[in-house]
């Protein structure tokens, strides 16, 4: 999935927990100073501005246009390109590290996309990646997709969304090669000081559910509204799961 929205819009719905996010993977990938890491799914450049702080050589990529340029702005030194997942435009081995911050669930085939990762690593080096926990009903969506659900029938939330449900990363990275698999969870704060801070990002179009509520007429958007004011004081902790793996010579 291609996200064709500014970078400021995805900033409000999901960078705000993204930021968050950014130094517990580094943290869980192991990354430090002078390694050459590549930032797959980039975004508009939160886990790349932390890669970048700890001294990382680091290049981006997003198959989203308006991401790569919002990167390229705020981040003018890392080597940002449009490009997929699955069709990495680098050569075997050329980095140490390859992470995938809230990516997985978005790849046409996440099987071929971990694989590209790993082809782009050097034998030995990790990639690393996390997706929110959809399934189990503690990510940010959460109180969002509750209430959508309560409102109307039929609705399609994010659950079966790849990574999304516990255990099911962990399987894609065993399917595309990796050995020494580690698993664990990463925990995002709340940063809305209130209803309409939260709210507000939903309606900026961006992913799934911004597609949903642009989707909607105003009654309808009017009662996901109020459903949601009522549900979000009991809005989960925002969990994603994470994984890494060691890339083999084979």
């Amino acid at each position: 999935m291609s996200f064709e929205v500014s970078g400021d819009a995805y900033d409000r719905f999901m960078g705000r927990y993204s930021r968050s996010l950014a130094p517990q993977l580094a943290d869980f990938a192991g990354v430090g100073a002078g390694q050459r890491v590549l930032d797959v799914g980039s975004g508009p450049g939160a886990l790349s501005a932390e890669l970048v702080a700890r001294g990382a050589l680091v290049s981006a990529v997003d198959p989203s246009p308006p991401f790569v340029e919002a990167l390229r702005s705020r981040l003018p030194g890392v080597p940002a390109q449009q490009a997929a997942a699955e069709a990495l435009p680098f050569a075997d081995g050329e980095f140490d590290a390859a992470l995938a911050q809230l990516v997985v669930h978005f790849m046409r085939d996440p099987v071929a996309g971990l694989r590209e990762m790993a082809r782009v690593t050097r034998p030995g080096g990790v990639v690393a990646a996390c997706v929110w926990d959809h399934a189990g009903e503690r990510s940010p969506l959460t109180v969002f997709w509750r209430a959508a659900h309560d409102v109307a029938s039929g609705v399609h939330d994010e659950s079966d969304l790849a990574g999304a449900r516990e255990g099911h990363l962990v399987e894609l990275f065993r399917s595309a090669g990796f050995g020494d698999v580690v698993a664990t969870e990463l925990v995002a704060p709340h940063p809305h000081t209130s209803f309409e801070e939260w709210w507000d990002p939903f309606l900026l179009g961006v992913g799934p559910a911004g597609q949903y509520v642009s989707g909607l007429d105003d009654r309808a958007r009017e009662a996901l509204r109020e459903r949601c004011r009522e549900l979000l004081p009991e809005a989960p902790p925002a969990v994603a799961w994470a994984v890494r793996g060691v890339t083999t010579s084979g």
